[in-house]
């Protein structure tokens, strides 16, 4: 049986398919929330800058009636009590008007004679002071606006449930506190001192600038999302919408670009890459050496595939590997049960690439392989390919030094064409070269890749190395490599690759 690859884990399928439909949503989202944060600023500000104008008038208003009674100031209450009146009944803000004298409240619009020590520190810029309440109503706020001039002195009150109406009407949907000094008033109409309490999202503050009290305006936690569900159902529907087609999307992106590796594996599964030989000779007597063992797919539907479209994808996706160690175990099973006829040593040419030396794991599978075959009737040959970079590597070094002493040989495949075939002689201990079968085709024919194939025989000399030259077709070829003393022959002048079963009749035959 062929090695299973695990499959892609489904958990990474689901989660790359959430993500791709949770972004758009996160993103839009967090555009949205971004959003809404600077409206809820605006609003705030912006209602903020409402409640001081209001506050503003009112205190006109106030002030206004105090200025009027200020030149009175020192006249006898029974004489100023009904200009006091006046100025309530005229008045719409002012709750009651007071007279002053030497810092003493000796006159009220309330109860007409009247005496009162006034603390003067309490104001804040000596004019506005928020109070709680006085005894005729102590639970509703004051906000008293006072004016001297010398002796003389004027209050004005401002009732505190129009301040708190303003609180409430301007701030439906804001959190508004009114601050004079150290005391600060909310819609709901209580007088609180110290600190002002923090509003989570939006908090703003300002301060009138012709009277002494500020405005802050904000909203409680989680505002933001209850202003975005309100305000943007439409976005947010998009934003779903979009979600689940870039989700859909990155789902059928997934499959197709998976659906090669898992056509592939099904393959494996079903043993449909299965071994093609093709005959290597010797090159003086053109009697049959071995062969190289070719991978192809046949496929179920689409009948034979070109190793070219399916081998460079395998080895991207790792399945190179297993596939390789199917087309050992096939071809073992083929030829090891002739293996007690060979006269001398087959050469079994297998490919191996760069992946094959993550681990030693190739040395188990080519123990595996001489093992089914009778002691010394085979030398198995690794040719290395040149799609993937070998690295020499530790690793890479422990490998080929172990699978050396197993007896296996190695090759460099297409000699000459790949970017590293040199650094390869350098730093691997390798036993064949494989003369790439574009130099052989130049043979008789004057360019400079027919000089290059005399060179790499030269060097393939002085380096003691056996040759084997691919893609001989015609006998002037064959000739000229005989001539110059390649020890191996390969290509279509000595047979096409052909499925195993169909070369055992032919070997048997011969």
């Amino acid at each position: 049986m062929p090695l299973k690859t695990k499959p892609r884990k489904r958990r990474l399928k689901v989660a790359v398919t959430l993500l791709s439909g949770l972004l758009p949503v996160l993103l839009g989202s967090f555009i949205l929330y971004m959003q809404a944060g600077r409206a809820l600023v605006q609003h705030a500000q912006e209602t903020a800058e409402e409640a001081i104008r209001q506050f503003e008038l009112m205190l006109d208003n106030t002030a206004q009636a105090a200025h009027e009674l200020l030149p009175l100031a020192g006249q006898s209450c029974l004489d100023v009590n009904l200009a006091l009146r006046e100025q309530v009944t005229r008045r719409p803000f002012v709750r009651s008007t007071n007279l002053m004298w030497d810092d003493t409240i000796y006159c009220s619009s309330l109860f007409g004679d009247y005496h009162e020590k006034v603390a003067s520190g309490g104001y804040a810029g000596g004019r506005l002071l928020l109070m709680k309440g006085n005894p005729v109503t102590p639970d509703t706020a004051l906000l008293v606006y006072r004016i001297e001039d010398g002796k003389r002195g004027a209050l004005a009150t401002l009732d505190g449930y129009h301040l708190s109406n303003v609180l409430r009407l301007i701030g439906r949907h804001t959190l508004l506190i009114l601050q004079v000094g150290n005391n600060w008033l909310t819609a709901d109409g209580h007088v609180q001192e110290g600190t002002l309490p923090d509003f989570s999202v939006a908090q703003s503050m300002l301060k009138s600038t012709r009277y002494d009290f500020s405005v802050a305006a904000g909203f409680p936690d989680g505002e933001t999302w209850r202003y975005m569900t309100n305000e943007y159902p439409t976005l947010f529907s998009l934003l779903i919408f979009f979600g689940v087609i870039s989700g859909a999307i990155g789902h059928v992106l997934q499959k197709r670009s998976n659906s090669p590796t898992l056509e592939m594996q099904r393959a494996l599964d079903a043993v449909e890459f299965v071994p093609y030989f093709q005959a290597v000779v010797h090159g003086d007597s053109k009697k049959l050496s071995g062969i190289e063992v070719l991978m192809r797919w046949n496929h179920p539907k689409e009948g034979l595939v070109r190793p070219d479209l399916f081998i460079p994808f395998a080895e991207h996706s790792g399945l190179i590997v297993p596939m390789t160690r199917s087309l050992m175990q096939q071809t073992a099973t083929l030829l090891g049960p002739l293996s007690g006829s060979f006269t001398e040593p087959f050469h079994i040419g297998i490919n191996i690439t760069a992946s094959h030396c993550q681990n030693l794991d190739l040395i188990q599978d080519c123990r595996q392989f001489l093992g089914a075959f009778a002691p010394g009737s085979i030398h198995l040959v690794l040719e290395l390919t040149e799609r993937e970079l070998f690295e020499p590597t530790e690793l890479t070094h422990q490998l080929f030094d172990q699978l050396h002493e197993l007896g296996v040989m190695f090759a460099i495949d297409d000699f000459g064409t790949g970017h590293s075939s040199l650094g390869y002689l350098r730093q691997f201990n390798v036993d064949f070269l494989k003369i790439d079968q574009s130099f052989v085709a130049m043979i008789g024919i004057d360019t400079p890749s027919s000089h290059i194939l005399d060179t790499i025989i030269q060097l393939a000399r002085k380096l003691e190395l056996s040759m084997v030259a691919e893609g001989v077709e015609t006998q002037e070829q064959s000739d000229y490599l005989t001539a110059h003393n390649v020890n191996f022959q390969q290509g279509f002048l000595f047979g096409r690759p052909m499925p195993g079963a169909e070369f055992i009749s032919a070997l048997s035959d011969h």
